[in-house]
């Protein structure tokens, strides 16, 4: 069944609360009939963009498998938060691999599965950037090369958030790190340098290739539902913001991921072996420096006067994928 855009017609806001929907629209929040895979008692950071994507991805995804899920997820951050020994958050099929092995390890599981005709059960590997878009790239990239069946989900917060906020290769141009300090002419990390996995998997010719976002949980169940009951390599990128290696307050994590989506400095898009097929359209475009000024990350392209040359240029970025995706249209 396509995913069907709610569209609401009001001033000055896109917030609209469940009371409105039917029960048939409604996002379900709390519900008996989810898995809650990822549970209660987990320690991470209070407004943490990726316990919420992990928590929709993994519930999208036992849904659309029928609770025949075997989850690998790398190193990191949710890896981290959610399984302090000897407890677990975790409600699920669930293995911990090295930083930059999960998509080897859930190859591994895909293989035993076909050996043991088990083909009702789904594959599924997880990790962040730090462990997807660099450690575990050669990894991720073998296993689009083989067109292994394996779903995997990388949750972008743009940093090594669990080592201490370092630069990844996914790190936007000018944001502050450890790595990236705050000085010298050109201040925050370089223009020009990291990459896009998204587009690199796109490349390779696999079934599925989709960005998604936090601030759009129905796109992003969705997506999730849809690349898991395909067969081959999948990869879904979804944008998760962190309070703590962003410097945004715990409550705006949805407000900026938002953000990030309207100024086209996340666009959303699917494609399929190699060509784009479809595209969320941004509803009310912002200025890149509306989602800037948010994040403390950002704050010295601001004071003490703002830095109206390299902000144009992140402009620039946006700009241009609003015309490679056509985002308003």
């Amino acid at each position: 069944m396509p995913l069907t855009q709610i569209k609401f017609y009001q001033t000055g806001t896109f917030t609209v609360g469940n009371r409105l929907l039917g029960a048939d629209a409604a996002a379900e929040q709390a519900s008996p009939d989810r898995a809650n895979s990822l549970n209660c008692g987990h320690r991470a950071c209070q407004g943490c963009g990726e316990a919420l994507g992990a928590r929709y991805v993994i519930d999208a995804a036992m849904r659309a498998s029928k609770g025949r899920l075997i989850v690998a997820n790398a190193t990191g951050c949710l890896e981290v938060f959610s399984t302090p020994y000897p407890e677990s958050s975790w409600q699920i099929a669930w293995l911990h691999s090295l930083f930059g092995n999960a998509p080897a390890i859930a190859t591994g599981i895909a293989a035993a599965m076909k050996v043991k005709k088990h083909d009702d059960i789904r594959i599924l590997a997880q990790g962040g950037d730090g462990g997807t878009t660099d450690i575990g790239f050669a990894c991720l990239s073998g296993m689009f090369e083989r067109n292994d069946d394996v779903l995997y989900v990388c949750y972008d917060n743009e940093a090594y958030m669990n080592t201490g906020v370092q630069r990844s290769s996914s790190t936007p141009a000018a944001a502050r790190t450890a790595t990236t300090p705050v000085v010298g002419p050109q201040p925050g990390n370089v223009f020009g340098q990291g990459k896009n996995v998204p587009l690199i998997a796109m490349a390779h010719f696999i079934p599925y290739v989709a960005t998604a976002s936090v601030a759009n949980l129905h796109d992003l169940e969705d997506k999730i539902e849809r690349a898991i009951l395909m067969r081959g390599a999948r990869y879904v990128h979804v944008h998760v913001p962190c309070p703590l290696g962003w410097g945004t307050a715990s409550g705006d994590t949805i407000r900026v991921a938002r953000l990030a989506v309207e100024s086209a400095m996340f666009p959303l898009f699917e494609a399929e072996h190699g060509e784009v097929t479809g595209h969320t359209a941004i509803r009310r475009q912002v200025p890149v420096e509306e989602y800037l000024r948010l994040q403390k990350r950002f704050a010295h392209l601001f004071k003490p006067k703002p830095d109206a040359d390299r902000i144009a240029r992140l402009q620039a970025i946006a700009d241009r994928n609003i015309a490679r995706f056509g985002l308003l249209n």
